[in-house]
């Protein structure tokens, strides 16, 4: 079966970038399950009575989107495609991120801290020292 590429009512260049970037992530048309639904909300009695609203399945991922944003189920469609997009990078490079800065944190609290650093770090605990001395209570003598 052979699957023709949508085309959306955008312009060129932004349906080409959405292709691209749907090609990098590794989202294919076929992979796609695409369904429309009554959308709700504004939109007046077209969005009452056309199947605006648009759902995305993308199978290998199990990620589902809805989109009922605009007033036109091509565009919904254009921007459900984005949605997909958006998610799957959150879920790819958020995990490698969040992974990374985990591992850079251990490695920055077990790192030896420099002369300078030291030294930084007394001066500011003798200040905060001396700051906190002029709280004391203030002895009032008794021939006052």
């Amino acid at each position: 079966m052979m699957m023709v590429d949508p085309i959306f009512p955008v312009t060129p260049q932004k349906a080409e970038a959405l292709r691209q970037r749907m090609a990098q992530l590794g989202i294919r048309e076929e992979d796609l399950e695409e369904s429309f639904v009554r959308a709700r909300g504004k939109g007046g009695q077209h969005v009452n009575k056309a199947s605006t609203a648009v759902h995305l399945f993308h199978r290998p991922s199990g990620i589902r989107v809805r989109c009922e944003q605009e007033r036109s189920q091509a565009l919904n469609r254009y921007r459900a495609r984005q949605m997909l997009c958006d998610k799957l990078e959150r879920k790819i490079r958020g995990e490698a991120s969040l992974e990374a800065q985990r591992q850079a944190k251990i490695r920055r609290q077990k790192r030896r801290r420099s002369r300078r650093a030291k030294a930084k770090i007394l001066a500011e605990k003798r200040a905060r020292g001396e700051i906190k001395a002029l709280r004391a209570p203030v002895e009032l003598s008794e021939d006052d």
